[in-house]
């Protein structure tokens, strides 16, 4: 007696695949997936993080060396442990405001697009525009929650560095700022860090969107033959990614130095630390070149960033669509 097979055959992806919004995820499976690969891939870019945050404070030892011959003193006095540094609290602490991050970017991007779907301007401009917004917004709002797990984080970092106080865990770190502060202590950086990160993240979301758009549609269209493989649309997010987050870190590095300075110093003289304070000093001790300390490590961390991050994202999203 004959048995009959089935062939069984992949659907080929509609182009809609390489743009899931939010009404089509199931916001369950995306968090909890979210929340395990997010969480791997700040493990692998961790150490490149520690690296940045060494050479950029003063008195370190580390200002003047090269970001391999940094990573490599941290191994050699501390070990594993040492390029790891602050990671347990980071990756602990991240789970809520990833949530926060990640719903406020999708449902802010979701409802920039039903707004404009009737307004008259080329699609890629509209994709774009509704990108930053969403970008722009996700970030305003998780600046609330990042800015103070960075204090704590960098401050774990920098343990040991000259102007830096001594510190054993997290909670230890939030009873010394807000004893010697306040709350006002563990927001130190908060104006600057929306200021600056805000626009940089709408210009990155908005660039990405509308590159990606461009891109899927000089070869494909939702009633073309040929669909992009999944081969194709990770190549294609992994290279936008990568570049948004290389010109992002030429970009953004003189504020990020000026940054962690401020978040982790406590001797710069009298009365409490200050951009204008911070910049001032980094100036004398360096001239203009200071304001790049740490810049390889964090131009590594920011392209691996920008790749890694895109493509696990699109990942997520691909993973959590709601099954009909």
């Amino acid at each position: 007696m004959a048995v009959e097979t089935k062939a069984v055959t992949v659907p080929e992806l509609a182009l809609a695949d390489t743009d899931i919004n939010w009404d089509r995820l199931d916001k369950t499976r995306f968090h909890i997936i979210g929340a395990i690969l997010f969480t791997a891939q700040s493990a692998l870019l961790h150490p490149t993080s520690v690296v940045k945050t060494r050479m950029q404070v003063a008195g370190s030892g580390f200002s003047h060396m090269g970001g391999i011959s940094v990573f490599r003193h941290i191994l050699k006095s501390d070990g594993i442990p040492g390029i790891f540094r602050g990671f347990g609290t980071s990756a602990v602490g991240s789970l809520p405001g990833r949530v926060l991050a990640l719903t406020s970017l999708e449902v802010s991007k979701d409802m920039m697009l039903k707004y404009t779907e009737d307004l008259d301007m080329p699609e890629a401009t509209r994709i774009g525009m509704a990108n930053a917004v969403a970008g722009m917004f996700s970030n305003l709002v998780s600046c609330g929650y990042y800015v103070p797990l960075d204090v704590i984080c960098q401050r774990l970092m920098v343990q040991g560095l000259p102007g830096t106080t001594s510190c054993n865990r997290p909670f230890d770190v939030m009873h010394k700022v807000i004893k010697a502060e306040g709350l006002r202590g563990l927001y130190r950086g908060f104006g600057l860090t929306a200021v600056t990160q805000s626009p940089a993240s709408a210009l990155w979301w908005g660039a990405y969107g509308s590159a990606q758009h461009i891109i899927w549609s000089l070869g494909y269209t939702d009633d073309a033959a040929k669909k992009p493989s999944h081969m194709e649309m990770v190549t294609v997010q992994a290279a936008a990614g990568m570049m948004a987050g290389a010109c992002a870190s030429v970009i953004t590095t003189p504020i990020d130095t000026v940054k962690t300075r401020l978040q982790v110093m406590d001797n710069y003289g009298v009365g409490r630390p200050s951009v204008l304070k911070t910049a001032k000093a980094l100036l004398k001790e360096d001239g203009w070149r200071g304001f790049y300390r740490g810049f390889g490590p964090r131009f590594l961390n920011m392209s691996l960033y920008g790749t890694t991050m895109i493509v696990t994202y699109e990942l997520i999203k691909r993973l959590s669509v709601r099954r009909e």
